[in-house]
Protein backbone atom coordinates (compact mmCIF):
# COMPACT_ATOMS: atom_id res chain seq x y z
CA UNK A 1 0.00 0.00 0.00
CA UNK A 2 2.69 2.49 1.35
CA UNK A 3 4.43 1.83 -2.33
CA UNK A 4 0.99 2.56 -4.22
CA UNK A 5 0.71 6.09 -2.06
CA UNK A 6 4.97 6.46 -3.17
CA UNK A 7 4.75 5.82 -6.85
CA UNK A 8 1.49 7.22 -7.40
CA UNK A 9 -2.02 6.49 -9.74
CA UNK A 10 0.57 6.42 -13.00
CA UNK A 11 2.03 2.78 -11.58
CA UNK A 12 -1.23 1.52 -9.74
CA UNK A 13 -1.58 -0.91 -12.37
CA UNK A 14 2.13 -2.20 -12.07
CA UNK A 15 1.94 -2.70 -8.35
CA UNK A 16 -0.99 -4.39 -8.23
CA UNK A 17 -0.16 -6.43 -11.00
CA UNK A 18 2.87 -7.45 -9.26
CA UNK A 19 1.03 -8.09 -5.63
CA UNK A 20 -1.30 -10.51 -7.48
CA UNK A 21 2.26 -12.56 -8.87
CA UNK A 22 3.95 -12.34 -5.68
CA UNK A 23 0.46 -13.60 -3.87
CA UNK A 24 0.44 -16.76 -6.71
CA UNK A 25 3.77 -17.48 -6.13
CA UNK A 26 3.19 -17.58 -2.41
CA UNK A 27 -0.35 -19.98 -3.23
CA UNK A 28 1.82 -22.84 -5.23
CA UNK A 29 4.60 -23.01 -2.85
CA UNK A 30 2.02 -23.58 0.19
CA UNK A 31 0.28 -26.11 -1.83
CA UNK A 32 3.38 -27.81 -3.21
CA UNK A 33 4.05 -27.90 0.66
CA UNK A 34 1.03 -29.43 1.42
CA UNK A 35 1.09 -32.11 -1.29
CA UNK A 36 4.48 -33.16 -0.09
CA UNK A 37 3.44 -33.47 3.60
CA UNK A 38 0.44 -35.38 2.31
CA UNK A 39 2.16 -38.15 0.28
CA UNK A 40 1.23 -40.66 -2.14
CA UNK A 41 -1.80 -41.21 0.83
CA UNK A 42 -3.32 -38.47 -0.73
CA UNK A 43 -3.87 -39.74 -4.19
CA UNK A 44 -7.24 -41.21 -5.42
CA UNK A 45 -7.66 -44.70 -5.33
CA UNK A 46 -7.58 -46.23 -9.07
CA UNK A 47 -11.12 -47.77 -8.52
CA UNK A 48 -13.29 -44.09 -7.65
CA UNK A 49 -14.18 -44.03 -11.10
CA UNK A 50 -15.43 -47.16 -11.18
CA UNK A 51 -17.02 -46.89 -7.72
CA UNK A 52 -18.77 -44.15 -8.89
CA UNK A 53 -20.29 -45.64 -12.32
CA UNK A 54 -21.47 -48.63 -9.47
CA UNK A 55 -23.38 -46.06 -7.22
CA UNK A 56 -24.55 -44.41 -10.86
CA UNK A 57 -26.06 -48.11 -12.04
CA UNK A 58 -27.78 -48.60 -8.46
CA UNK A 59 -29.21 -45.52 -8.33
CA UNK A 60 -30.66 -44.81 -12.27
CA UNK A 61 -31.68 -48.56 -11.82
CA UNK A 62 -33.87 -48.02 -8.65
CA UNK A 63 -35.67 -44.93 -9.92
CA UNK A 64 -36.42 -46.84 -13.21
CA UNK A 65 -37.83 -49.42 -11.49
CA UNK A 66 -39.82 -47.59 -9.17
CA UNK A 67 -40.90 -45.49 -12.40
CA UNK A 68 -41.90 -48.63 -14.26
CA UNK A 69 -43.75 -50.14 -11.00
CA UNK A 70 -45.54 -46.58 -10.46
CA UNK A 71 -46.69 -46.70 -14.26
CA UNK A 72 -48.15 -50.14 -14.39
CA UNK A 73 -50.06 -49.79 -10.78
CA UNK A 74 -51.30 -46.66 -11.56
CA UNK A 75 -52.59 -47.33 -15.05
CA UNK A 76 -53.95 -50.98 -14.04
CA UNK A 77 -51.61 -52.71 -15.99
CA UNK A 78 -50.98 -56.50 -15.90
CA UNK A 79 -49.20 -56.80 -12.44
CA UNK A 80 -47.43 -59.97 -13.83
CA UNK A 81 -44.93 -57.34 -15.96
CA UNK A 82 -43.26 -56.28 -12.62
CA UNK A 83 -41.18 -59.16 -11.86
CA UNK A 84 -39.47 -59.44 -15.32
CA UNK A 85 -38.83 -55.50 -14.96
CA UNK A 86 -37.26 -56.39 -11.12
CA UNK A 87 -35.63 -59.45 -12.61
CA UNK A 88 -34.01 -57.43 -15.44
CA UNK A 89 -32.32 -54.49 -13.16
CA UNK A 90 -31.34 -57.38 -10.70
CA UNK A 91 -29.64 -59.09 -13.38
CA UNK A 92 -27.54 -56.03 -15.25
CA UNK A 93 -26.94 -54.58 -11.26
CA UNK A 94 -25.26 -58.15 -10.37
CA UNK A 95 -23.18 -58.94 -13.93
CA UNK A 96 -22.05 -55.01 -13.90
CA UNK A 97 -21.13 -55.46 -10.27
CA UNK A 98 -19.81 -58.89 -10.44
CA UNK A 99 -16.74 -57.73 -12.51
CA UNK A 100 -14.83 -56.56 -9.63
CA UNK A 101 -11.43 -56.65 -9.84
CA UNK A 102 -10.52 -55.27 -6.69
Amino acid sequence: MSARRDLGPEYEGAVVESFLDKMGQEIDRRVDERLAQAGPKAARPANTVLEGQRLALAIVSMALGTVATLVLVLTGSEPGYLVPIWMGIVIVNAVYNGTRKG
